[in-house]
């Protein structure tokens, strides 16, 4: 009869037990899910939530996929975002004051991006108060029910989840003529990521004392979502009293449409403030951008991309650009072939003005540079502080008479900037002492 060796069996187990411990057990890894697995070791995408419901479970309610029938988020438990949650065209979501909404953090993984989407056709119903503002922020923040900010998180925490993306039925100047588009982060198969229209006053709903923290998550390459994102969204919409704290993108981007923003401060942003796109033809009234050592433009403000809507003029008035905690270098504020006007804005240091010329470099082409100084001029600046004024073309030098000019048109002047008033006692910037 055969035996085996004491010391061989011993090996086999231990050599069998590697294996098994190096086997990695697919399954549901989220506690806080209907079916998770204490044994799996691997997510696999299997978590569910929908045995929560509008229960407040472990301190949290839940929320995944598409939201289908109106509902209401109240301040009595928090909300927990895991993955895109979609407000259905049709749909109406309410969003009491003092809610706490707290997204997960996925990764950078695109499909698994946790993030709130308005999809054109449904609205966003979220009017906070001053004294109960509701909070968009990571579940990593420490952050409760009932407080303005939380303990563990400061402003260079970034790119913690996606963001809060508003997309609308009015019109955008996209390009090749186009007059929708599909959102970035979204793939162009999914039908809820489409914006634009014909419809100047689409009604997306209502924001009012809202602040959105580290948002922002990664893309891909030099790709990351924003703060808050308003695509093609229309002018019967109300957006007021908006706090944007380190998103990696853009604290605001706008592409197209012709929503008024008023009382908007944006932070600590790893791109540029506020971002205008696709000929946007709104107001934006009282702002404050704060850059830092990592931002770009403090303001970058585009035209039309296509041939379809491009007579679109925005305006900007009542606003202050500035470096802020001893941040290196100035704060940029670029101009590339827009149409507007621009008033009372301390902008503090550097406006650029982008120029085109034909090919020989011999004349100007449309640009920003022609509409600051055609007759009449398209492109305005009024009581306006600033630096200095830089005409720059990505091809071509620039004559000191062309320089000279963009000077000339915009004068710097004492002016009063943003009111900051309107932000103290409730935003995170005031509470921290930016402002």
């Amino acid at each position: 009869m055969f035996h085996f060796n004491k010391s061989i069996t011993f090996i086999l187990i231990v050599f069998l037990g590697v294996i098994v411990s190096g086997c990695q057990v697919p399954g549901c890894t989220d506690p806080l899910s209907c079916n998770f697995n204490p044994n799996a070791t691997l997510n696999d995408g299997s978590c569910d939530y929908s045995c929560f419901g509008n229960s407040c479970s472990n301190g949290y309610i839940t929320k995944s996929g598409s939201i289908t029938a109106d509902e209401t988020w109240t301040a009595n438990c928090t909300y927990r975002l895991v993955g895109k949650v979609v407000v259905d065209s049709g749909v109406v979501l309410t969003i009491d004051p003092g809610a706490l909404i707290k997204s997960e953090t996925t990764s950078g993984v695109q499909t698994e991006l946790s993030m709130l989407i308005v999809s054109r056709g449904a609205k966003i119903i979220a009017n906070g108060t001053q004294s109960e503002p509701i909070i968009f922020t990571s579940m990593l923040d420490n952050i409760q029910l009932g407080q303005l900010s939380g303990t563990n998180l400061d402003q260079y925490q970034n790119a913690l989840w996606g963001g809060v993306v508003i997309l609308g039925d009015a019109p955008i100047s996209a390009a090749n003529g186009d007059t929708e588009s599909q959102i970035e982060g979204i793939p162009m198969s999914v039908a809820f990521g489409g914006y634009g229209g014909h419809d100047v006053q689409d009604n997306s709903g209502s924001l009012n004392y809202i602040s959105i923290r580290h948002a922002g998550e990664y893309l891909g390459a030099g790709n990351h979502l924003n703060g808050l994102t308003l695509a093609g969204v229309g002018g019967a919409t109300q957006i007021s009293n908006i706090e944007i704290v380190g998103a990696e993108d853009d604290g605001v981007e706008l592409f197209g449409g012709n929503v008024n923003l008023t009382n908007v401060i944006v932070g600590y942003f790893g791109d540029d403030g506020i971002d205008i796109d696709q000929n946007y033809d709104g107001m934006i009234d009282n702002f404050i951008c704060l850059a830092d050592t990592v931002s770009d433009e403090g303001i970058e403000l585009d035209g039309p991309e296509g041939i379809t809507y491009t007579n679109g003029t925005f305006t900007l008035q009542n606003g202050t650009v500035r470096s802020v905690l001893g941040a290196g270098g100035m704060t940029h504020s670029l101009f590339r072939n827009v149409k507007g006007t621009v008033i009372n804005v301390d902008f503090g240091e550097e406006i650029v003005i982008q120029a085109s010329y034909t090919a020989n470099c011999s004349a100007s082409m449309p640009d920003a540079f022609t509409n600051l100084t055609s007759n009449p001029t398209t492109l305005n600046f009024l009581n306006c502080a600033r630096n200095v004024v830089t005409v720059f073309s990505p091809f071509c030098s620039v004559s000191a008479a062309d320089q000279m000019q963009a000077e000339i048109e915009i004068p710097s002047v004492l002016t009063m900037g943003a009111d900051v008033i309107p932000f103290t006692g409730w935003t995170w910037f005031s509470i921290h002492g930016h402002i």
